[in-house]
């Protein structure tokens, strides 16, 4: 089974390619069953690779697929290779699993949209190349699949493109992320030059040899990696473009801006951990980012109205505690984080997906309410959703990854105990922010009918992914808890195991109970704001401190004026000084050589025989008097 490894990529590359050709002429049942079939039939072959590669290990603990040789240019030789680990295994499978009831779901959703075949055709090449990505046994394959998610993500966000606002979202996705990836391209190209090799495998092994810890290359080169990964996964200094990014269909805010591509940062991180184990300043830049990124993105959530923007901010913090984790070296815990927050974001957004659709395409959460009364599945599987977003304690996936992250940076020993304040913190904000959205659209009084209800294609994947965002956490409980380390274990024979201080059980205990508090502290606050004494929120926006920051937080910090202000505006200044520089000016002349010609010449084409018969004549007469000449 692990030979047919290649082939979860290849299914749903192959769907794109059908879809591509064939998709305007084909009937829309048939391009849902391509464009779903292909993603399940890639889910089925990735568990079933997954389960024989549990099963199979017995001190190998990794499988390598060379395909062929792509480029041969002396000891330039990268190849079509694909690597199969604890760290892609998990990749893989929260790739085409959720990616799949995805599929499923908008085979339903976007039924009416004169866009049909086109959607389900870039939606598979999404899969095709986040597959490649996490598989990729060399960074230059893994650079072809990150621009294929990149590229995909700009298609799906401008997917109406007849609407100018969505096309400059997609134009801002594609620009920002740019900037990381032109960075991580660069640090391709040292690492080549500086090791001789792009196997990623052998890259880190050369330079654990080569290279001492702290040295220049090793900071320079998880930096570059790093700013590729900020880029990517939308964290501060470029994570405005995701909440843009919310224009394109919810269903690809589901896959691409929650459960998948933003997190390729977060993978490249973990993959390459040994360059920011030998970069100590970097991996710290690493958890200082994550902290700051899940504070200003918890406080924006709070301040938004639109129901997709506060998922697109959560998201955005959320990362935040995944980076925070990858920067205290508690690498499992930020990919546990990972694979539960693929699903209880994907059914957050689902679930918004089914409301709005419900609602006439209505986002405003003022204007919703009643979806308890109204669309019973939808509510429920909602609320599920929030409670683990939330991390309630016990019962959710949600609760035990995240305590994981607040308990391995409070231990670890590249923490400090600013950063576990600043994750606790985040809890609350999150608590809140994820209620908020809970009492306001699901309860009160019907402010916008509530016309349409989910079929099945719809309720299908809801009730999956709430069942799976409650029992995913259950593979991974702290040690008060059941002491049951299944994931850990398996992903620590791909990455390395977290270096804690000396700790005591009771302080866990302790620090349980504190982050537990934080999360359940959201609920009554805000059910007293803005169910029991809505008046009472809305006199808070309205004073004028309250009014500041609402303003503030609700444009997301001012980041975008900043970088308005800050680059745009002065690099169209420059523009317009540099019109007319010495660069242009050759360009002009050439111009103008050319124009010049093109009148002289014309002014030969007078449409008098004679004279093109004396032309022709005279022409002979100088050719052959030029040969004699030789």
């Amino acid at each position: 089974m692990l030979d047919l490894l290649w082939l979860v990529p290849v299914f749903p590359l192959a769907g794109f390619v059908v879809l591509s050709l064939f998709g305007a002429r084909l009937p829309r049942g048939t391009s849902a069953v391509i464009g779903v079939g292909s993603v399940g039939m890639s889910a089925i072959l990735a568990s079933s690779i997954s389960i024989e590669f549990v099963l199979s290990q017995s001190g190998n603990h990794s499988y390598s697929q060379e395909l062929w040789t792509w480029i041969s240019i002396g000891p330039f030789a990268p190849k079509v290779a694909f690597y199969l680990d604890a760290l892609s295994t998990c990749m893989i499978l929260v790739v085409t699993i959720v990616g799949f009831f995805i599929h499923l779901y908008s085979a339903e959703y976007m039924a009416d949209d004169d866009g049909f075949s086109r959607f389900f055709a870039y939606m598979n090449l999404f899969v095709a190349s986040m597959l490649t990505l996490v598989l990729a046994d060399n960074l230059l394959l893994l650079y072809l699949g990150w621009e294929g998610v990149g590229l995909c993500s700009f298609l799906l966000i401008g997917f109406w493109y007849k609407d100018p606002a969505n096309v400059r979202a997609a134009v801002k996705a594609f620009v920002m992320t740019r900037a990381g990836d032109a960075a991580m391209l660069i640090g391709v190209f040292l690492l080549f030059n500086t090791l001789g090799t792009l196997q990623i495998q052998e890259l880190m092994h050369r330079a654990s040899q080569e290279w001492a810890a702290g040295s220049a290359l090793a900071v320079t080169a998880a930096a570059l990696l790093l700013a590729g990964a900020v880029g990517k996964s939308a964290q501060v200094p470029l994570q405005t473009w995701l909440p843009d990014a919310m224009a394109g269909p919810t269903p690809v805010s589901a896959l691409i801006h929650a459960a998948t591509m933003v997190t390729a940062g977060v993978y490249l991180i973990a993959r390459t951990n040994i360059f920011f184990s030998l970069a100590p300043a970097v991996q710290s830049a690493v958890a200082v980012i994550g902290v700051v990124t899940l504070l200003i993105s918890g406080f924006s959530a709070l301040a938004q109205s639109d129901i997709k923007r506060v998922l697109a901010y959560s998201t955005i913090s959320q990362i935040g505690y995944m980076f925070l984790a990858l920067g205290v070296g508690a690498w499992s815990a930020a990919i546990f984080h990972f694979v539960t927050h693929a699903f209880f974001k994907s059914l957050l957004f689902l679930a918004a997906g089914s409301i709005i659709l419900a609602a006439d395409h209505e986002q405003d959460m003022f204007k919703l309410g009643a979806v308890r009364e109204r669309l019973p599945v939808t509510f429920w599987t909602f609320l599920i959703g929030a409670a683990s977003l939330a991390a309630l304690p016990l019962v959710t996936a949600g609760f035990y990854s995240k305590e994981m992250i607040l308990w391995e940076t409070w231990s670890s020993d590249k923490s400090n105990p600013w950063f576990w304040a600043g994750a606790a913190l985040g809890a609350l904000l999150t608590s809140i922010y994820a209620f908020r959205m809970v009492f306001l659209v699901c309860f009160g009084k019907e402010h916008t009918p509530l016309t349409r209800r989910p079929g099945s294609l719809i309720r299908i994947p809801l009730i999956v992914l709430a069942a799976l965002s409650v029992a995913v956490g259950f593979v991974e409980l702290p040690h008060t808890l059941g002491n049951v380390h299944l994931f850990s274990d398996f992903l620590n024979t791909a990455l390395p195991p977290i270096h804690a201080a000396e700790t005591n059980l009771s302080t866990e205990a302790l620090l349980q109970v504190v982050a537990a508090l934080f999360s359940l502290a959201g609920i009554p606050l805000c059910y007293l704001l803005f169910l029991r004494c809505p008046d009472y929120s809305a006199d808070l926006a309205r004073q004028p401190v309250g009014a500041i920051l609402h303003d503030f937080w609700f444009s997301g910090w001012g980041f975008d004026r900043a970088y308005d202000k800050l680059i745009i505006r002065p690099f169209l200044r420059i523009t317009q000084v540099n019109r007319n520089d010495i660069v242009d000016m050759f360009y002009q002349l050439t111009a103008l050589v050319a124009e010049g010609l093109h009148r002289g010449l014309s002014a030969t084409q007078t449409g008098n025989l004679r004279q093109y018969a004396f032309g022709i004549v005279l022409g002979a007469i100088v050719m052959l008097g030029i040969l004699v000449w030789i």
